[in-house]
Parts: C-alpha cells; sequence; structure tokens
C-alpha cells in the first residue's frame, strides 16, 4: 500500500533493498491531500516499479464529518482541535482489503503496510491489528489465496524519526515525499501531519529539504 508518504516511501526503499519484487498500490478514497498520489508517481518511476491507482472516491460521501474526507470539516493546524478530526471509521480495514484482494490475484507472499508505533493511537495501525487482519483473511479467502499470504508491517515499532533515520540510510529523497493533509501546491508546514514532518527530521538530525507555503 503505497501512498507516497515518508513511512510508505521508506518501506518501498528497504523492501526494494531486500529484493522483494514489489507492486505499489495508492488508493483514492476522497482524501483532499490526494496530492500524495503524485509524489507515489515520482517514487515508482525512480525505482522502476509499476504502480496502481484503485478508485474508490464513493467511499467520502459515505463517512463524512472528518477532515480527510469531508469538504465541510476544515484541516486545524497544529494544536488546534484534534480529537477525531482525522478519524475515517475502518479506513485500513477498506484499504487493506482491496490491497489483500489485489495480492491474492498477483500470487503475493505479502501485503505491506507502513504504520508505524506514533500511529498507534489509532487502532488499525498496530500490530493488534494487522494480527487480528490477517486472522479474518485466513477465513475470508481461505478457499483463494496463497496459505502463505499476510499482511505485514515492518516499521511498526519504530516513531517517526527513526523511520526517517532509517530512509536517510536508504537514500530516499524526501523531496519526492508528501505529508500534508491540505491540498495545496505546496506542503502547508503548520497541520499537524507537516508539524510531525517537521519536528521528526529535526529529531532525526536529518535536513528536511522541504519547501513549505509561506516559508
Amino acid at each position: 500500500m503505497f501512498s507516497g508518504g515518508i513511512e510508505s516511501t521508506v518501506l518501498a526503499y528497504r523492501l526494494r533493498q531486500a529484493n522483494h519484487n514489489l507492486h505499489l498500490l495508492g488508493i483514492d478514497y476522497g482524501q483532499r491531500h490526494r496530492k500524495e498520489h503524485e509524489f507515489a508517481q515520482r517514487t515508482a518511476e525512480q525505482l522502476g516499479l509499476p504502480f496502481r491507482e484503485a478508485d474508490l472516491r464513493a467511499i467520502g460521501p459515505l463517512v463524512p464529518g472528518n477532515a480527510l474526507l469531508d469538504p465541510a470539516v476544515p484541516v486545524p493546524d497544529h494544536g488546534g482541535p484534534s480529537g477525531r478530526t482525522f478519524v475515517v471509521p475502518n479506513r485500513n480495514v477498506i484499504l487493506l482489503s482491496i490491497a489483500f484482494a489485489t495480492a491474492v490475484t498477483l500470487d503475493a507472499d505479502q501485503v505491506a503496510i507502513g504504520a508505524m508505533a506514533g500511529d498507534s493511537r489509532t487502532g488499525d495501525c498496530t500490530q493488534a491489528f494487522v494480527d487480528s487482519f490477517n486472522a479474518m483473511e485466513r477465513v475470508a479467502t481461505a478457499d483463494c489465496a496463497p496459505g502463505h499470504l499476510v499482511v505485514v508491517a515492518p516499521l511498526v515499532h519504530l516513531q517517526k524519526h527513526e523511520v526517517i533515520h532509517l530512509g536517510d540510510s536508504l537514500g530516499v529523497p524526501w523531496e519526492n515525499t508528501w505529508s500534508c493533509f491540505r491540498d495545496g501546491e505546496l506542503q502547508c508546514g503548520t497541520c499537524v501531519t507537516c508539524h510531525d514532518r517537521r519536528t521528526s527530521f529535526e529529531k532525526a538530525g536529518v535536513p528536511d529539504p522541504t519547501t513549505y507555503a509561506g516559508s
């Protein structure tokens, strides 16, 4: 599952270094920051990997009330209202179900997701969730999936600055990654994901080449 963000890009570079045969899958589920897929395409081209994009935009109107999908809900700056602002119910269940079905048709060994420890505030980014999802799929696809096919989350125990440190050692070109939840031409620099990006680069001791709006 490939969004063009820091975690999925680092994961792609790590799996490529380990000589996996990669197929990158982006999913447009109506997120206002779908610009991330332009950056995903850049990385796919740089790595010489196939990139497909699934269109699930019809989901948006079914799950309103969050800043990722609902244009009536503004994206707050870091330090502003949070709570369930960015929670899309069952998001990773939906996205992983599509990815897993695609992997079945490819006779793949793994579906990789870039969930990390810093995302654990949402239950669908934890190892417990991955384990439960795999248990469900063993039942759901018992008659058609390769017995060895599982979802893996290799970064799930890492904080964002540790992911950046890993990516730096792999030579990830950070200018080809997108974090911002807003849909501007430049990353805003002030929303919660931009704040996490900036502070994580600082904590990792890695220069951040990103040009932020207004900087």
